[in-house]
């Protein structure tokens, strides 16, 4: 049997740069759109007395040639044991053998891809003029948000609020170092979204975040945080005026309490969502057709876009001679 490949975080650091993902993740969205990947809505369990979230996330696709399963978990107490609260492991298979042919650090590579996908729901529904950024959280998805979106829109003035005052204050001050770009921590969500063009939530609230009167005309939200039937972080009014996109119709339709608790309501129905990002980049389906609308894109996270990072990862690791080989028999 051949060798397989192990990396380590560090590894997928190494190879992976923000500008490659994020076209990466524009090719994957279409691809996956054009019904050209096969992929399953993901398989979720709920662990122990905090129900710790479990998920399976399997996807193949031909081109190119992948194949491979993320096995992630979310638990919410990992911070108190100094853990993040999310982890992640890839798994690739040979496409032609099935053979096992990586074991890739997920976690980090979840963290970027979701913020490139992100990055493409910028490109393609913000305004061209858009500059002023609004970031509802600090955590990593808050940090990988803003070094996504910078290479897709230049940025004046960025604002980020969340409700600990500590964690933002640090956050600011670390990704102004970083970046170099203008980031500045406010008192409320609704003074990090009045008047910002675009609007990041990545929170872990299960409940809304901001009020419909928070977002102005023409903004641009990405909302990641959100991911179970019963977990929302925009109010019914915002969705309801905003034009919808989202990653997969089939996991929105079973997962995005931002959509299934309005139509729940009788606010709307299934039909509010106006496309799938990845039909959006291939041209199926109208983006922005005002200034004023308001656009959302409601991200649940794809095992394609797992795995087709992964297999970059892996194809770059071993042109650079990283990772360590192994066999299992």
């Amino acid at each position: 049997m051949q060798n397989a490949i192990l990396l380590t975080e560090k590894d997928v650091r190494a190879v992976l740069p923000m500008p490659d993902l994020i076209v990466a993740m524009e090719d994957a969205l279409a691809k996956f759109s054009a019904g050209a990947v096969t992929q399953p809505v993901r398989t979720v369990l709920e662990v122990g007395a905090d129900k710790a979230y479990f998920g399976v996330m399997p996807a193949a696709l031909d081109d190119p040639p992948a194949l491979g399963a993320k096995l992630v978990t979310v638990y919410g107490k990992n911070h108190d044991r100094g853990l993040p609260s999310h982890l992640a492991t890839i798994l690739l298979l040979d496409h032609a053998t099935g053979a096992l042919a990586a074991v890739v650090d997920g976690r980090y590579i979840t963290e970027a891809r979701t913020a490139a996908v992100s990055a493409v729901s910028v490109k393609h529904l913000a305004r061209p003029d858009a500059t002023v950024l609004g970031i509802i959280g600090s955590g990593v998805q808050a940090r990988s948000h803003l070094e996504a979106i910078r290479h897709v829109r230049s940025l004046s003035d960025v604002r980020v609020w969340s409700p600990h005052a500590l964690h933002r204050e640090a956050f600011v001050f670390e990704m102004s170092e970083a970046t170099g770009l203008p980031l500045r921590s406010v008192p409320s969500a609704e003074l990090a979204a009045r008047g910002a063009d675009m609007v990041v939530l990545a929170t872990a609230s299960h409940t809304p975040v901001v009020s419909d009167v928070d977002v102005d005309p023409g903004t641009h939200i990405a909302a990641v945080g959100a991911c179970r039937p019963d977990q929302r972080e925009m109010p019914t009014a915002l969705m309801a005026r905003a034009r919808v996109y989202v990653d997969s119709r089939a996991a929105a339709g079973k997962e995005a309490g931002d959509l299934l608790i309005p139509q729940g309501e009788g606010a709307f129905g299934s039909d509010h969502v106006i496309g799938e990002l990845g039909e959006l980049v291939a041209g199926k389906v109208a983006g922005r057709t005002t200034k004023k609308e308001v656009t959302i894109f409601k991200s649940l996270g794809l095992a394609v876009e797992d795995v087709v990072t992964a297999r970059l990862v892996v194809d770059r690791a071993q042109a650079a001679g990283l990772g360590q080989a192994f066999k299992l028999q």
